[in-house]
């Protein structure tokens, strides 16, 4: 796993790149957080490759588990990835009501993910 901090005005974000699963459970996803917290760092960035399908499957409910993680702790993420891949009305609800929001957002490429956590 490597980190590539994307800087501007004082606002740091961790951009975490790797070709594996690194979230496959609520445990995983907390020790991320921590860690990258512990480094300076409130928002991150992170590629949907490096979550479990299982993440996408609402019925598992390791997304809602890790997400509510994250905005107890404030720590704002965005989920790089191609969302139309996973079918239901459900996780399209879920992706779009966090896209209203601030903490967590599921966005296309990394520019839209740096323009909205630099904001």
């Amino acid at each position: 796993m490597n980190i590539v901090t994307h800087e501007q005005g004082g606002i740091k974000i961790a951009e975490v790149i790797s070709d594996q699963v690194l979230i496959g459970n609520v445990e995983d996803g907390q020790q991320l957080m921590g860690d990258l917290y512990y480094q300076g760092y409130d928002k991150i960035i992170i590629h949907e490759t490096n979550l479990t399908p299982d993440f996408f499957d609402l019925k598992t409910r390791i997304a809602g588990e890790i997400l509510q993680k994250f905005s107890n702790y404030r720590i704002q993420l965005v989920i790089i990835g191609e969302f139309s891949k996973y079918p239901g009305k459900s996780i399209r609800d879920f992706i779009y009501e966090s896209n209203n929001g601030k903490t967590v957002n599921f966005l296309s490429t990394v520019a839209e993910a740096t323009d909205r956590l630099f904001r």
